[in-house]
């Protein structure tokens, strides 16, 4: 068999030398070349060659390529492989995936770049074909067996790709077993877009250095974020489409408990309100769902093959939600349920074709490379910001320059937070600062409470099962480049004041998408204005009580602070301790009125200052 030469289908310049020219990449405009096949780009990005560039200027052993999740981070490791592989830098590779639908699809990737892989390769097997240079395993197949790994990677002057390196620390075994299996490699390129976690453990062959408050930080090498990516229309904007709405469910204590999604409840109870709203058997998750269909149908008028991803959190959701898209458009969505060879069959399949829906578990999802992705539905319970910027990157692949993306959602105080946080570039911390003496034992107190918590779980299975009696959806806001749009009152699903946003075109560039939210927004309102409702009303508005009261000022400031954070780069809990040490009072949500209303005049001023 005649092996294709390694750099066949890469630039000529790195075809040629082990360091690539400055002045080659200058010409390539940011997003060039439009959206390829994956991993198959016939030239660099710009970021890219100055990622090569930066790479080759210092040929290190361990390398961390931080890049938002669609910028192209593939075509990056494939082009330093090929160019390993050219100069007899290497002898083989290994790429190690976070799933095994992964697996193949950096298989395919690198065939096309002339790098012939093996995804079947099995660490109690040993060995592979003489026809492939390379293999690629899951962290959980690296797991299983790093003594076969780190055997294989002494044997060869070894290039080992570590894609979504975060996974390694999924748990500490992993992290453990990817040590042991690849210190001995020659070069490790370590990949991620998102490389923070929620949890200590440290992610293996990453380095850390102390911040200005002396807790360890990721230390990334070369770093392309969402915003810059965005600037270079690399990536798609992304719409957040978020729905509240009246939810009712029975607790494992019996009480039955009514609430509105979105309003400032306990943390348990915005779990459980959370849970309402995702019971397929309710309404609003089928009025979401035919919301979505809208806005995809809408965008296809533009991007005639755009597609839509239902983001389930377990397989018996999946399977409900598939049976009401297939109710609500007459057509079966494709439905991917596990981590296996058939379901990386028919997500390819769904990506050749022009299928509307797919509906996929949230453990798949992230696998799941769709570039015709444009509209999604996030029906999940875990709301962890490494998930959910995982889950968003399944929408913000650009394939042509104006291409947007439109994400429907709970309207919860913290996705709507993440949301508003897309631009912001995370590290994984390692610890907590410590701000007094009083906080030394915060790390303790920490495992104590989730030890208490586990502890009361456990318990409550013995009582009676979680019971979501009812919901309904209505629209609450978009979010967009940090900013909330809506209108005034409550807006009903498929009423035409949703449709002001569910009708935005599906071709448009970041700037024309503000100006066209703002320019709806308004004038929503001033035909409001100017249509008062009829002298014969049947009777006045009630007052407004003072819980509604509180709940409709709290949302006007979390709007206010959103829309500061954007405009300044501050968090928003950074914003909101400001307005409290000017303001005086406790937190928002058991401030009063009239403290309420001096924090939003308060931010009103600062605006008005700036400006």
């Amino acid at each position: 068999m005649t092996r294709p030469h390694p750099l066949s289908s890469l630039p000529a310049h790195t075809a040629h030398t082990a360091h690539p020219d400055p002045a080659d990449a200058a010409p390539l405009p940011p997003a060039y070349p439009d959206r390829a096949a994956w991993g198959t780009a016939p030239s660099l990005r710009a970021w890219q060659a100055e990622a090569v560039r930066a790479y080759f200027e210092k040929r290190p052993r361990d390398y961390l390529a931080v890049a938002t999740p669609g910028a192209g981070k593939t075509t990056f490791a494939l082009t330093i492989a090929a160019e390993l592989l050219a100069t007899r830098a290497i002898e083989r590779v290994t790429v190690v995936a976070p799933t095994e639908h992964l697996k193949t699809q950096w298989a395919v990737a690198a065939a096309k770049a002339g790098i012939p892989i093996d995804p079947t390769f099995s660490g109690t097997a040993g060995r592979t074909s003489k026809d492939f240079v390379g293999v690629a395993v899951t962290y959980a197949g690296v797991a299983a067996n790093p003594l076969a790994m780190r055997m294989r990677t002494e044997r060869f002057r070894t290039l080992v790709i570590l894609d979504e390196i975060h996974h390694a620390g999924d748990a500490l075994s992993w992290g453990e077993a990817v040590r042991e299996a690849f210190d001995p490699a020659r070069h490790r390129l370590a990949l991620t877009g998102t490389p923070f976690r929620s949890d200590v453990n440290p992610i293996p062959f990453v380095t850390y250095a102390p911040d200005s408050d002396g807790v360890p930080r990721s230390v990334a090498d070369y770093s392309y974020g969402y915003a810059r990516a965005l600037a270079d229309h690399v990536v798609r904007p992304v719409l957040f489409m978020a729905y509240s709405g009246a939810m009712s469910w029975r607790t494992r204590a019996g009480d039955e408990i009514a609430a509105r999604l979105g309003e400032p409840l306990t943390k348990d109870l915005t779990a459980q309100a959370l849970r309402t709203a995702l019971d397929p058997a309710g309404s609003w998750i089928p009025s979401v769902l035919q919301a979505a269909d809208r806005r995809l149908t809408e965008v296809r008028r533009h991007v005639p093959d755009a597609g839509g991803l239902v983001i389930a959190g377990d397989q018996e959701s999946a399977r409900a939600y598939a049976r009401v898209l297939a109710e609500l458009t007459g057509a079966k969505p494709v439905l991917v349920l596990s981590d296996e060879k058939a379901s990386s069959k028919r997500i390819e399949q769904f990506s050749a074709s022009d299928d509307r829906w797919m509906v996929a578990v949230r453990m798949v999802s992230e696998g799941v490379d769709v570039p015709r992705l444009a509209v999604g539905v996030y029906a999940t319970t875990t709301t962890t910001p490494l998930f959910f910027a995982q889950a968003v990157g399944r929408f913000v692949r650009a394939r042509r320059r104006g291409e947007t993306a439109s994400v429907f959602l709970p309207s919860t105080g913290h996705l709507l937070g993440l949301a508003s946080a897309m631009e912001v570039e995370r590290d994984h911390v390692l610890g907590r600062a410590v701000t007094d003496e009083d906080d030394i034992f915060a790390a303790e107190a920490e495992l104590l409470a989730r030890e208490e918590a586990s502890e009361q779980a456990s318990g409550e299975q013995e009582l009676l099962p979680f019971q979501a009696l009812g919901s309904e959806a209505v629209f609450d806001q978009v979010v967009y480049d940090g900013a909330a749009f809506g209108h005034a009152g409550e807006v009903h699903v498929g009423s035409d004041e949703e449709m002001d946003f569910l009708g935005i075109p599906g071709l448009l560039e970041p700037d024309q998408v503000r100006d066209l939210l703002r320019s709806r927004q308004s004038e929503r309102a001033r035909k409001q204005a100017e249509s008062p409702a009829p002298a014969a009303a049947p009777a006045p508005a009630r007052e407004e009580v003072a819980f509604e009261q509180l709940g409709r000022m709290r949302k006007e400031l979390n709007a206010l602070v959103a829309a500061w954070h954007h405009r300044t780069g501050q968090p928003h809990g950074v914003i909101h301790a400001a307005l409290r040490r000017e303001c005086k009072g406790p937190a928002a949500a058991v401030a009063s009125a009239d403290q309420l209303q001096e924090r939003i005049d308060r931010i009103r001023h600062w605006a008005a200052a700036r400006s």
